[in-house]
């Protein structure tokens, strides 16, 4: 399967494999910054933003105009800073240091993500936790996959782990975000009977989802595309749905509306009979 992606075919594995290798170098810049001590500034949303989301970004853009040089990006830091993709099918998604409290607060919980839709639709996602350096690839119609740190950068292909969503127990394993939970997410677990809640940060909890250690990821409140692309491509190349509170499909490139997803859930697959 390919990717027709600016006029020319990019083998999916080959390509899920450079961007997996370029959120890997972007993390390892974010750590270089982590040991030196990273200060932090607001964002106009009051959000914080640091030194180590800048030089992500930098790497991660710098690495995508190579690699995919026809096709639009809207990044984090760069679309704060006014910079806006022209209107494309096809759009690349980054969020170079998801969970930028994480990081300040030294807890490890914090990612790079890297995620490409088309027609509105995620295809492909990265997801990479610079602190162990494990990384997870996805893509939708083809598989997901961990991805071990390795000394040289991403392992090679052959020592990718396939994962895949767990069919949803009894009692399921719930995750919720460590520093953004909203009283509307706070009442729809409140009512879900018996279950077990992990609290965690960034996309790392649609990892959870992804491998099969965690069931249902719901978050009633809103948030920007790129937080999420990636994770959403995961979960559905491992056999999850992500999908509007409602029930209704979740799509992306909606430049007009800031790029924010008014809420969302990320399940895992459906119990047994």
């Amino acid at each position: 399967m390919t990717l027709s992606l600016g006029g020319a075919a990019i083998a999916d594995l080959d390509l899920i494999a450079a961007l997996g290798e370029l959120a890997i170098c972007a993390g390892r810049r974010i750590e270089a910054i982590r040991a030196a001590g990273a200060a932090a500034c607001l964002k106009p949303d009051g959000s914080p933003v640091t030194e180590a989301d800048r030089a992500s970004e930098a790497i991660v853009l710098a690495g995508l105009a190579e690699l995919l040089p026809d096709v639009p990006v809207a990044s984090e830091e760069a679309v704060a800073a006014g910079v806006t993709p022209p209107q494309s099918d096809r759009l690349i998604l980054v969020d170079p240091l998801d969970g930028t409290k994480e990081f300040l607060a030294g807890n490890g919980e914090y990612a790079v993500n890297i995620g490409l839709v088309a027609d509105g639709k995620p295809v492909l996602g990265v997801v990479h936790a610079p602190v162990t350096g494990e990384t997870w690839l996805g893509v939708v119609g083809v598989g997901a996959w961990y991805a071990a740190p390795a000394e040289a950068g991403l392992a090679p292909r052959t020592a990718w782990k396939p994962i895949r969503c767990r069919p949803r127990p009894a009692v399921p394993t719930v995750v919720l975000s460590r520093t953004h939970l909203d009283p509307a997410t706070e009442r729809e677990v409140a009512a879900l009977g018996p279950i077990h809640c992990l609290r965690h940060g960034s996309a790392l909890k649609f990892t959870l989802i992804a491998e099969g250690r965690a069931d249902l990821y719901p978050r009633l409140a809103p948030v920007c595309e790129w937080d999420i692309a990636a994770g959403h491509a995961l979960v559905a190349a491992a056999g999850g749905d992500v999908t509007a509170a409602d029930g209704t499909p979740l799509t992306y490139c909606h430049a007009g509306a800031g790029y924010l997803v008014p809420n969302f859930r990320a399940r895992g697959l459906p119990a047994t009979a």
